[in-house]
């Protein structure tokens, strides 16, 4: 028996009572399994997060460009004001003394997680050399019966972010679609979507669309403008690659697992040993490898390398943003990851125009339908966007409520809950 045939005998299992304890823990606020990877992020925090998912948009990235704008100052990339560990340091810091058992552990330990899908909301700036808080907890666990992999769960939990002020930014639920490993890899679903490669002309054509592609900048874009059925400049990403990858986690760090070099993955490899599995020289290493090495991408069942689904939001992220211009509030957005985007797949970013309306009766809104599509031309990460833009009649944008008209991030945990609840899930 081969080493990664051993390794596979030990993958986690999806069991009754194992969806049962995670059920126990739906409401109970915890910490993070890892420290913010920005405690306090300051403008060149700023500048290198945008970089990280190609966006040099100055808003984000130039103070002197920002000071000039209505912000006054650098505001951080929306898709960064929250991105699970990225920021905040948890307000919560420790699981209350009566849930400690129900709250200790993985149920699922050993059993994939896939990135589904997010929703977010943004309600505030963040603005440079400011701490950041987080409140966090599991808010719906739901047992599906997925065709990628049979048996799954889909685990939902809410982070909600607030600066040293007080003054709520953001919010986000999270979908962890958790899949057993060995039979997902049975299944061979994706087994003959391995990009193949491009011509000449097929690289030319995404070079003249890099090249073409700008941030609208500092012309506004008035409500009045825009009418339903608008299509916004494509963005495109890609074809992806390794160093891509990496650029990311350059910015955004290395996320829930605390994945860390040498000693210091030695030290995480003890806390968290099923995380971790034997290479082809027996050497053990974190499960995080899919995404930059083909033989653990096979073992999770894909056929080769793929991004993460949070790249793909933050894609969406940056399409809206360069449209609306800097005036604009992205509001709301959502996406669900339905097709892995492999290395060497290439994304097209499209948006659309469906709604134009005053959203609470004074706030000049736009939804638009977005999605990411490949180069084969499926449609790998279908989603939805509120965006407030500034008016001829109403004048610049104001920014929205917190839901539930909350004021402190425990209230805003409990009216997230409540609107998962109502939409049940």
């Amino acid at each position: 028996m081969g080493t990664s045939e051993k390794s596979a005998q030990h993958y986690g299992r999806i069991t009754d009572e194992a969806i049962a304890r995670l059920r126990e823990r739906i409401g109970v606020p915890k910490p993070l399994p890892q420290p913010p990877h920005y405690r306090c992020p300051n403008e060149d925090t700023f500048r290198n997060l945008s970089h990280s998912i190609g966006d040099d948009n100055p808003l984000y990235c130039e103070p002197d460009y920002a000071e000039k704008t209505r912000w006054g100052e650098l505001i951080l990339h929306p898709a960064f004001v929250g991105c699970d560990t990225l920021i905040g340091i948890d307000e919560v810091d420790s699981v209350p003394p009566d849930k400690i058992d129900i709250m200790r552990g993985d149920p699922l330990r050993g059993v994939h997680a896939f990135y589904s899908s997010g929703v977010r909301e943004w309600w505030r700036p963040l603005r440079p050399n400011r701490k950041v808080f987080r409140r966090n907890a599991v808010v719906g666990i739901q047992e599906k019966q997925s065709e990628f992999a049979k048996r799954s769960v889909h685990e939902w939990t809410a982070n909600v972010f607030a600066d040293e002020d007080g003054q709520l930014l953001s919010t986000q639920y999270r979908l962890m679609i958790r899949a057993e490993r060995d039979t997902a890899r049975e299944e061979k679903k994706y087994e003959d979507a391995k990009p193949t490669p491009y011509t000449a002309e097929q690289l030319e054509e995404i070079d003249a669309q890099y090249a073409s592609e700008k941030p609208r900048g500092g012309e506004p874009r008035y409500w009045e403008d825009v009418n339903e059925g608008d299509e916004l400049p494509p963005l495109v990403k890609g074809p992806l690659t390794v160093t891509d990858i990496v650029c990311w986690h350059v910015g955004v760090g290395m996320g829930y697992y605390g994945v860390k070099a040498l000693r210091l993955g030695f030290a995480n490899r003890q806390r968290i040993s099923g995380f971790y599995q034997h290479d082809s020289l027996n050497v053990p290493d974190q499960m995080m490898r899919v995404h930059w090495d083909e033989t653990y991408a096979q073992l999770a069942g894909a056929p080769t390398m793929y991004d993460y689904g949070r790249m793909r939001e933050c894609w969406l992220v940056h399409l809206c943003t360069d449209w609306m211009g800097d005036a604009g509030w992205l509001w709301k957005l959502d996406c669900e990851f339905r097709r892995f985007n492999f290395v060497g797949d290439t994304q097209w970013m499209r948006g659309r125009v469906e709604r134009k309306y005053l959203a609470n009766g004074d706030r000049p809104a736009v939804d638009l339908e977005i999605w990411g599509e490949n180069q084969r031309g499926e449609i790998t990460t279908p989603g939805h966007a509120s965006v407030l833009l500034p008016s001829r009649e109403h004048g610049e944008v104001k920014l929205p409520d917190p839901l539930g008209q909350a004021t402190d991030l425990q209230s805003a945990l409990d009216a997230l809950a409540e609107r998962f609840t109502d939409d049940d899930g």
